[in-house]
């Protein structure tokens, strides 16, 4: 309620008035502002009044009485915020979040492709580590079997922890035996790098069957040897049959950009 001890207004009607107590109750009476204006109040028996109270006052003739002390009104708290709306506890453990999975690719194309044959990696077809990659033996040839590989150095292991889920391999056919469709002999090789002496041959398994001057851009290599990539347990491929044929040329990095380019797909969670 506005305190309007101060607004001065005409009393001379009758009906209930508001005033405010100047003073306390003292022989029935007490001073009291009454619309502006103060003036002595009396106050009926039993009623105490306090300085700045709130007095309600009937008017009788030229007398004032105070009959009642007006309560401020009560302060009203804010609402209780409403609270989160829960489910009911059913005794059982929430289960656990399932974990994030990320997938991807990975293109690792060779940090090398060479070929060896007698002791020794091939230098008279170009750069020993761009080489063209062969398998078997030229017939007639004086020259031993030969090894054709490529390296893929660190950049399968930067998968490492991640689940292969497939590899594919790039590969393409040169002129140089027969031009059938002939199968190439795939060896999963220890080595990420080339090495001085000879490369370490391990698993094996049918590699891609082209005849010359074609090319496969998703030949699928088994999912555990790019992982053994990956966990850093082996580190190259190689062509090799142990007879001379069938005699296959396989291009190398210098020869066509994107031989030996090996795609791994894979996911992490």
């Amino acid at each position: 309620m506005s305190d309007l001890r101060y607004l001065k207004a005409s009393v001379a009607r009758g009906g209930p008035l508001i005033g405010y107590a100047d003073s306390t109750a003292a022989s029935g009476a007490c001073t009291a502002t009454v619309g502006g204006i103060q003036t002595t109040v009396r106050v009926v028996a039993g009623l105490t009044v306090a300085v700045g109270d709130t007095l309600l006052i009937q008017r009788i003739g030229s007398l004032y009485l105070a009959t009642d002390v007006v309560a401020a009104a009560p302060t009203v708290a804010p609402a209780a915020p409403t609270p989160p709306e829960t489910r009911p506890d059913t005794g059982d453990t929430a289960p656990t979040p399932k974990p994030t999975v990320t997938t991807g690719t990975l293109a690792c194309s060779p940090v090398a492709t060479a070929t060896y044959r007698d002791g020794k990696w091939r230098t008279d077809t170009g750069p020993v580590n761009s080489a063209d990659t062969y398998q078997g033996r030229y017939s007639g040839s004086s020259y031993g079997r030969m090894t054709g590989c490529a390296f893929y150095g660190s950049k399968p292991r930067s998968l490492a922890g991640a689940t292969v889920t497939r590899a594919v391999l790039r590969a393409r056919r040169l002129s140089s035996g027969d031009y059938a469709a002939r199968t190439a002999t795939l060896r999963l090789v220890t080595q990420s790098t080339r090495p001085t002496g000879a490369p370490t041959l391990n698993e094996t398994t049918s590699g891609p069957s082209l005849s010359v001057n074609s090319t496969t851009n998703s030949f699928q290599i088994p999912t555990s040897w790019a992982q053994a990539m990956v966990d850093g347990t082996r580190g190259g491929l190689a062509i090799h049959v142990n007879s001379d044929s069938p005699y296959i040329r396989l291009a190398g990095r210098g020869s066509w950009s994107p031989a030996w380019t090996l795609t791994i797909s894979w996911r992490r969670g």
